[in-house]
């Protein structure tokens, strides 16, 4: 972004490196709207946006020295803001496979047990699992719902005003404890 007619980056720079990290204000002011339209065309949320647009300014003040006055700031500043995006979205993309891995492998115990009960087709299995599943607290009994009519997470957890990763955990504990249970139960009236 072309900088303003009382904005002069080299005095800027001097006043930074000179310790003045107040200064540094000057250099967002002119340059934080252009960045943060880089970002923006790059990314889906405006928190995101934002949080890496703070990343990117923290780095390129503890980066300052080695800018090249050379060279035209902005397009360095996008550069790091370039490789802040590629962390941000190896981060997400490391995060949506453990995520999906973690479904699959829950979706699959869950099918495990139901698979289990059903071969034994004895009433009292069946039973054991609907009283189970009765025992879970509320939120529980709606993710084996959601999981058992083949929902999707991420509806239940706009539902349910929580993050996707929080239906996640509550899917995995209400897992468990249908397992815990149900081998209470069977082996109670086994």
């Amino acid at each position: 972004m072309p900088e303003s007619l009382s904005f002069n980056l080299d005095d800027t720079l001097d006043a930074v490196l000179r310790g003045n990290a107040d200064a540094f204000l000057e250099i967002e002011r002119a340059h934080g709207p252009g960045l943060r339209a880089f970002l923006a065309s790059q990314l889906f949320h405006l928190d995101e946006v934002d949080d890496l647009a703070q990343e990117t300014l923290i780095t390129a003040y503890r980066k300052l020295h080695t800018f090249r006055r050379h060279e035209d700031f902005g397009a360095w500043l996008r550069g790091i803001a370039r490789n802040k995006l590629l962390q941000f979205f190896e981060r997400h993309s490391r995060r949506s496979v453990l995520m999906e891995t973690f479904r699959q492998q829950s979706a699959a115990l869950l099918a495990t047990e139901l698979e289990d009960a059903a071969a034994r087709t004895r009433s009292e299995h069946l039973q054991a699992m609907l009283t189970c599943i009765s025992k879970l607290p509320d939120k529980m009994r709606q993710v084996v719902r959601t999981t058992l009519e083949g929902g999707k997470p991420a509806s239940l957890a706009t539902e349910l005003e929580m993050s996707t990763g929080a239906i996640y955990q509550l899917q995995y504990r209400a897992l468990k404890l249908l397992r815990e249970c149900i081998t209470q139960e069977t082996a109670a009236h086994g």
